[in-house]
């Protein structure tokens, strides 16, 4: 996930919980409005979570902060309610997030598909060539696709969303935008990409082009005064869709929840029992998420509660807890260039004296000890780096050989937490207890998402350190070595190492541009040790999502040992099966 905080503490929180139940309010209201016309003899669900703001960044934005509990309602068995972190950003130009990805999974369909293996399968495209040289690749598209609207998908579509994508230059754009050429429909039903420069795991990234219809976009453009494109569409498609995947949009009310609803003429058909309607309820505050599972509004929780939150959820009458692997890694980001961390030794000093058993044990249960820059699932991964371990007689001879070893005291480091993640906090005040043992002063702030993604657009707004989670966009460690560790990511929430380092740019450019798959594993894993010997991270742990769900209820893939650990990819609701009679049998 991704998480930090701001310079001050939030004040006024009464009037901030007064705002929270108003909104509260209005939002049953709405969904109740909105789900009578989609199943007019149902009661409407409560969608009671407070306010949240998205974000166009990208891994697993939490924004909710309040402490609201969802009241007591009647249970509307024929949906399939989750809580997220906050409310997805349906653009597929912008979203990128954890609750994002999930719904332009479902909403959009890409030329091809990721399997849980890893390997890629057709879903658009239903074949491809690839020159000799690895720079032109050609699409052959399948027959009698329609968009949520009728219209036919064509080659001419996809090559509006991958134009689209890369002028907007948000979302996943940085995938594209550094190899993209051109993008042309050489026949209503054939796609060309040329590329300037060979990208190795191109079928790979291409996952994540969404294609929308060109048509209804283009229809729906505001702001034209900034020029004939005016927003490309985007403040539409953030309440509406234009896809052809399995779901449609059904509706959204930006700051707690959206509804999409099965798409029936999908090219692929219909599964039995896949859910008629999903509700993405956002918000990811523990007393609400309490609220909500408790009484079967919501049958699985966020990935981002209290781990103690979701051990009492799943010993509730027919619930489960339910751990999944994941391609995340939660990093400690430490800024080189900022005293005292602008040393390597200060940073190595870290890097040992964290007593990472305390944060896999007891604040972030069923997590694995992480192994270097890359998550240790992730194809790529260099198997020779050892996992973190603390040695606090190591730190403190490292902490000695710095040139702020004099004068620690006047050379504090400011640690970052996320605040919508409680157990956060739990671990920023280990680090700060461990650190005090080799000498340095950390003081702890907490900040929310948001803030955190503003303050690390700049170097020196930046703090000395960071906790986020992070992971892949596609099934290499490539993608984490680009969004990490290049100089053209440096100013946005994946990374705050400031490394200002043109070498190692070359050489994940390198392997990135190398075809041979062996060759390039060669090369990501030379990387990963030269990033691992500069001690520019601190890797606490691998991540094991932990959920609470109800499984008479929902038949899921992910938690019946099949996953696909890929961002989003996890809730492709057409291959999960809803029962709603179970729900009713538990709650009536």
């Amino acid at each position: 996930m991704r998480l930090l905080l701001p310079h001050g503490k939030r004040k006024a929180i009464g009037r901030s919980v007064l705002i929270a139940i108003v909104v509260v309010i209005i939002v049953i209201a709405g969904a109740g409005i909105y789900y009578e016309t989609l199943t007019p003899t149902a009661p409407a669900p409560s969608t009671t979570a407070p306010p949240s703001t998205t974000t166009s960044a990208p891994p697993p934005a939490s924004t909710t902060s309040t402490t609201t509990s969802a009241p007591a309602a009647a249970v509307n068995s024929s949906v399939l309610g989750i809580s997220w972190a906050n409310v997805p950003v349906t653009d597929p130009a912008k979203g990128s997030d954890e609750a994002s990805s999930t719904a332009l999974v479902n909403l959009y369909d890409s030329l091809v598909y990721p399997s849980a293996t890893g390997t890629i399968e057709p879903d658009l495209a239903t074949s491809w060539t690839v020159s000799a040289n690895g720079l032109t690749y050609t699409f052959n598209l399948r027959q009698g696709v329609t968009f949520h609207n009728g219209d036919p998908v064509q080659a001419s579509d996809v090559v509006y969303s991958m134009n689209r994508l890369i002028s907007i230059g948000q979302g996943y754009s940085y995938l594209f935008s550094p190899y993209i050429a051109s993008t042309t429909a050489t026949t209503p039903s054939t796609v060309v990409i040329q590329l300037k420069s060979a990208f190795g795991p191109f079928l790979s990234a291409l996952v994540r082009l969404y294609v929308l219809d060109q048509s209804v976009v283009t229809q729906h453009i505001a702001n034209q005064s900034a020029g004939p494109n005016g927003d490309y569409g985007s403040t539409w498609l953030l309440t509406h869709d234009a896809g052809s995947g399995p779901y449609e949009m059904g509706q959204v009310n930006l700051e707690s929840y959206m509804y999409i609803q099965e798409y029936s003429n999908y090219w692929n058909g219909t599964q039995p029992n896949q859910p008629k309607v999903v509700e993405f309820f956002g918000t990811d505050d523990p007393s609400t998420v309490h609220a909500l599972f408790s009484t079967g509004q919501i049958q699985i929780t966020d990935q981002w509660q209290p781990y103690s939150n979701v051990q009492s959820l799943s010993q509730l009458k027919g619930a489960k807890l339910v751990t999944i692997p994941s391609v995340n890694e939660f990093y400690l980001m430490i800024n080189t260039q900022e005293a005292p961390t602008n040393d390597i030794y200060v940073r190595e000093a870290t890097s040992y004296a964290l007593n990472y058993t305390a944060i896999v044990d007891n604040i972030f249960p069923d997590t694995q000890l992480a192994a270097g820059p890359v998550p240790s699932s992730l194809p790529g991964h260099n198997p020779n780096i050892p996992t973190s371990q603390q040695n606090l007689a190591m730190a403190q001879q490292l902490i000695q050989k710095s040139k702020y070893a004099s004068n620690l005291a006047n050379y504090p480091i400011t640690y970052y937490w996320v605040t919508q993640v409680p157990a956060e906090q739990q671990m920023a005040l280990e680090f700060a207890s461990d650190m005090a043992k080799i000498g340095l002063k950390v003081n702890v702030v907490g900040e929310p998402w948001l803030t955190v993604v503003a303050d690390l657009g700049n170097q020196t707004s930046s703090p000395n350190i960071v906790s986020v989670e992070d992971g892949a966009s596609y099934f290499e460690a490539g993608s984490v070595l680009q969004s990490r560790y290049t100089t053209a990511a440096e100013g946005t929430w994946e990374q705050n190492e400031w490394l200002h380092n043109s070498t190692l740019d070359n050489l994940i450019s390198t392997a990135l541009g190398t075809l041979n798959q062996t060759q390039r594993f060669q090369e990501y894993n030379n990387i990963q040790q030269q990033i691992y010997n500069q001690y520019p991270t601190i890797y606490a742990y691998d991540v094991t999502e932990v959920r609470a769900y109800y499984p008479s209820v929902v038949n899921w893939y992910g938690a019946n040992g099949h996953a696909n650990t890929l961002l989003g990819y996890d809730f492709f609701f057409r291959d999960i099966q809803f029962f709603p009679s179970a729900l009713t049998a538990l709650f009536g």
